[in-house]
């Protein structure tokens, strides 16, 4: 179904996507209609986690540049972007980036459509577009200052400095780096969140992420009120409470409902 990229679901209910477009995995308009094509799947049947890669060496490049050309092209691309990347965002499921190399421009804006991002000591993250006499526009201007605050956000796309994977983590634009594989990581993290209460999770973010888009704390507050009313009707809740009460806490199995 997929030409230019992977989609690939275990056994350990982890689902992993992997961009598979040449050396530089560049986003052209063609893998993000497959990146949404594989979202709008994902969504259909929900895996326990999703991871999100590309290749050892360059995670993803960014744009396809050959795609450019005036106001009425771009308009297509930042909406081409936006629906896939909004539609990885809007997953009712943890979703973790796992980046061993180059994220940049696109590559960077699709990490951080992701919940978290696990990295190799080699990662290195940017919104270089300035450098082209353009901005980002897949998300970058918005994504990027809700993860290193709008200062440092400024700062990397009004320069277009490139940032390596220890700074990263520094500024929280990296969530965890390791010496070795990130994938591996990634796996392992997955597969103990896909164990997990599948619901309340997907409660958990949607709050979280609405929360923050929110006018005001207060409002915020109030979605939490109604999500927490809302996840007691679940199967997961019932199980959870029962268990605790009987055995302890953390020793539930969950069922996702």
């Amino acid at each position: 179904m997929y030409e230019l990229l992977t989609l690939e679901r275990g056994d350990d209910g982890v689902a992993v996507l992997t961009l598979s477009n040449g050396k530089i995995n560049a986003l052209s308009g063609a893998l993000l209609a497959e990146i949404a094509a594989a979202a709008a799947e994902l969504a259909a049947e929900p895996p326990g986690a999703l991871i999100v890669t590309g290749g050892e060496r360059i995670f993803a490049a960014g744009a396809d540049i050959s795609e450019f050309g005036g106001p009425e092209e771009a308009r297509a691309i930042t909406a081409n972007f936006h629906a896939a990347l909004d539609a990885i965002a809007a997953l009712p499921r943890f979703t973790i980036a796992a980046v061993a190399g180059y994220a940049l421009g696109g590559g960077c804006e699709l990490a951080l459509a992701c919940d978290y991002r696990i990295v190799g000591a080699r990662a290195v993250f940017g919104q270089p577009e300035i450098l082209l006499g353009i901005i980002p526009g897949g998300g970058g201007t918005q994504r990027l200052a809700r993860v290193v605050g709008p200062s440092r956000a400024k700062e990397m796309c009004v320069t277009g400095r490139q940032v390596a994977a220890d700074e990263a983590l520094r500024i929280g634009l990296a969530d965890e780096v390791v010496d070795g594989d990130p994938h591996e990581r990634a796996r392992a993290l997955a597969a103990e969140v896909a164990k997990g209460a599948l619901t309340a999770q997907a409660i958990t973010k949607r709050v979280i992420d609405a929360g923050l888009a929110a006018p005001s704390l207060a409002d915020g507050l109030a979605l939490e009120r109604d999500a927490f009313a809302e996840v007691f009707a679940t199967d997961d809740a019932r199980i959870g409470v029962a268990s605790f009460l009987e055995h302890g806490p953390g020793k539930a199995t969950f069922t996702g409902h």
